[in-house]
């Protein structure tokens, strides 16, 4: 017989929550989700801790990469500030980073450039690399401080605070609202509208805010 997949609730999927291997060891907090152009999640972006990507055994080091990508089929379990996955911290390290990178052309001074890091011991990737997020020109990442603008008349309305999932369908996501004083608002699924990464784009006008449902969570 089939297992059924686990029942998410709309606020369970919390950006920030800490993430556990099977065997229990503490991996990282989740910072993006992944979700399809039908905004249905795809993946988890978790940026590992100091303990798990070697930091606390290097101070001072700076790491290639410390975000990987966990598919939700991973997710063993989920509560609204802990994320349990279904691989063992070794499965985990062979999971793919989120933050890859790949050579390009360099010009005359780009090279020179790059000389003097390197005698300089300087931590910043040479030039002849750039780097980019692994994941398919179908998937759009969301994280928190994410920008949320009004259409695209370049206004802002504000900023992600979190996500909200039912199952593995984005329900929608908490706004907080520019300015002093405002509380945290629920920005329905159906007025998000997306261009790329920079930014949500909401089809609401600023007025319709004060009509949102207050977020409270659970």
């Amino acid at each position: 017989m089939r297992e059924e997949p686990p029942a998410w609730h709309a606020d369970d999927f919390h950006l920030g929550a800490d993430v556990y291997s099977s065997d229990g060891k503490h991996v990282g907090k989740l910072v993006h989700v992944l979700v399809d152009t039908e905004y249905r999640l795809r993946s988890l972006v978790v940026k590992e801790s100091a303990g798990f990507s070697g930091r606390l055994l290097s101070p001072g080091s700076l790491l290639v990469s410390d975000e990987f990508i966990a598919p939700k089929d991973a997710v063993k379990a989920v509560t609204h500030d802990r994320v349990d996955l279904n691989l063992s911290s070794a499965e985990v390290r062979r999971l793919q980073p989120y933050v890859v990178y790949r050579e390009k052309p360099e010009s005359v001074g780009e090279e020179l450039e790059d000389v003097a890091g390197v005698l300089g011991s300087g931590p910043e990737v040479p030039n002849w690399l750039e780097q980019f997020a692994n994941k398919s020109e179908s998937e759009l990442e969301i994280d928190a401080g994410e920008k949320v603008m009004l259409g695209h008349t370049g206004k802002k309305l504000g900023t992600v605070k979190d996500v909200l999932f039912d199952g593995d369908q984005l329900v929608g996501v908490v706004l907080t609202p520019e300015g002093l004083f405002k509380k945290e608002v629920i920005l329905p699924r159906r007025f998000l509208d997306r261009s790329d990464d920079a930014a949500l784009f909401a089809r609401i006008d600023e007025k319709d805010l004060d009509h949102l449902k207050p977020f409270q969570p659970r």
